[in-house]
């Protein structure tokens, strides 16, 4: 099957100012709302920390969820009340979509980048 979409991501730990290395990120696909999660693989961000290694998914994907292990990081600095991060957004053929956390003990946020 042909990929229908590319997907990256980076963590930036806003409380610190600089990028969260050491987190590891896995990529699942879907086909549709309803139907079951395929996991695809996954990655550890890099001293930037961005995760530089995720698969494209599969041509019949609709659906991507992101899972952000947060909590072996968040606990290095202290406390960890979300101790992970799941993120699952549709996808269409060609795109490509750069999905950065913005992370701190407390809150986090995401957004679509490029």
């Amino acid at each position: 099957m042909t990929s229908t979409a590319s997907v990256s991501t980076h963590i930036l730990d806003t409380s610190l100012g600089r990028p969260a290395r050491g987190v590891t990120v896995r990529l699942s696909a879907r086909t549709a709302s309803g139907a079951d999660w395929r996991p695809l693989g996954e990655g550890t961000t890099d001293a930037d920390g961005r995760c530089r290694d995720l698969p494209a998914p599969p041509g019949d994907t609709a659906r991507v969820r992101l899972d952000f292990a947060v909590e072996p990081y968040l606990r290095e600095r202290g406390d960890a009340f979300f101790p992970e991060v799941t993120v699952t957004f549709a996808v269409r053929a060609g795109e490509h979509y750069h999905v950065p956390l913005l992370l701190s003990p407390f809150g986090y946020s995401v957004y679509r980048g490029s």
